[in-house]
């Protein structure tokens, strides 16, 4: 019998990339549905936008590529990268914030390396860095969460399909004022105080419910159980999530502060709070950008945690969760040198090139 010489790897069956992006978009479902319970109809026609976005960027620079779009559109990537951007985003951050932070993390993170394997960075975080930086007003007008009061008139998280869609897209209707419903989160909220003991922050802002605020903690259980069930899938391993989530713990006991004024809050309200779960199990875990052994994927989580609660406790960003992300991806590469497995028959590992004679 004649055998078909063929290169590897020899493994046949579906896509595993479209297999693997469908797990994590399912995964992302109880955030996803935590987030629009908790801030309104926004968040949902963010994400249809985002991802109308991407897939048309996506398209654009296929064709100008002369790439099979069809191919690599049906990868999922795309829509995973546009779907994490989304939920990073505030519930009504306008369309043109929206276009401009996608399209740069297609077209500049992803296509401009070569596409999906090449990227050395997270897209989804350089779109959100590059709005962050550029439109900071915008990217931090986030609404009260459900169940919260702000302002003297009682404005609570927007209900209605239409405010929300009117607002995002303005010349669809009447928008609503953003600027007199908006409030602070909790990190936000701890990181500027200073003259109030943690019990009486506690007491006073309407956010603060819980130990990681109103809606956070909800969000953060979902999404850390959408982590779990990835981890349950063999989609990732448990190493980078536990490594950040573990130096988050560790920094925040060392430098708790007690009650004080002077508190950074309790290690609870740091590990439920902003974008930490969506952070530990969608973003550090990106397999392209990340280191690839499980030493190396530890040190690669420890180091994104070390640098989320420095950030948090005393940068100029309330979360740090994107700028640790992308410093880390610039650490990868020495990381993974340093760490790589010693591979069978060999008494160490292989570092490198060999040395010359």
């Amino acid at each position: 019998m004649t055998l078909v010489r063929q290169t590897s790897p020899h493994a046949r069956g579906p896509n595993r990339t479209q297999q693997v992006m469908k797990l994590v978009l399912l995964a992302t479902v109880p955030g996803l549905a935590m987030q629009t319970v908790f801030f309104g109809w926004g968040t949902l026609i963010n994400l249809a936008w985002c991802v109308l976005i991407a897939l048309g960027s996506e398209a654009l620079i296929l064709n100008i590529r002369r790439r099979p779009i069809s191919f690599y559109l049906s990868d999922g990537s795309a829509i995973v990268t546009a779907v994490l951007l989304a939920l990073a985003l505030p519930p009504l951050a306008p369309w043109w914030l929206t276009l401009v932070g996608v399209s740069f993390a297609i077209i500049i993170g992803k296509q401009l390396y070569g596409g999906l394997g090449n990227n050395p960075f997270n897209p989804a975080m350089l779109g959100y860095v590059l709005l962050l930086i550029s439109f900071p007003q915008e990217m931090t007008q986030w609404l009260p969460p459900l169940g919260s009061e702000t302002g003297a008139d009682g404005h609570t998280a927007v209900k209605s399909f239409s405010d929300a869609l009117f607002t995002i897209f303005p010349l669809l209707g009447q928008p609503i004022n953003i600027d007199a419903i908006s409030m602070a989160t909790p990190l936000d909220v701890v990181r500027e105080n200073s003259s109030l003991t943690m019990k009486e922050l506690w007491s006073v802002d309407p956010a603060l419910q819980y130990f990681a605020g109103r809606g956070w903690l909800w969000i953060n259980m979902a999404y850390l159980a959408g982590g779990l069930f990835l981890i349950y899938k063999k989609v990732f391993t448990w190493h980078a999530p536990v490594g950040m989530l573990g130096a988050i713990l560790v920094m925040s006991t060392l430098f708790w502060g007690g009650t004080g004024s002077g508190s950074h809050g309790s290690p609870l309200f740091h590990l439920f709070s902003g974008a930490t779960m969506l952070g530990a199990f969608f973003i550090i875990t990106d397999p392209v950008s990340s280191a690839t052994s499980n030493k190396g994927k530890l040190i690669f989580g420890a180091g994104i945690g070390i640098l989320v609660y420095l950030i948090r406790a005393w940068g100029g960003y309330p979360d740090g969760v994107a700028f640790a992300t992308l410093l880390m991806n610039m650490a990868a590469p020495m990381i993974d040198y340093y760490t790589q497995p010693r591979t069978y028959g060999h008494k160490k590992p292989n570092k490198g090139l060999p040395k010359q004679p």
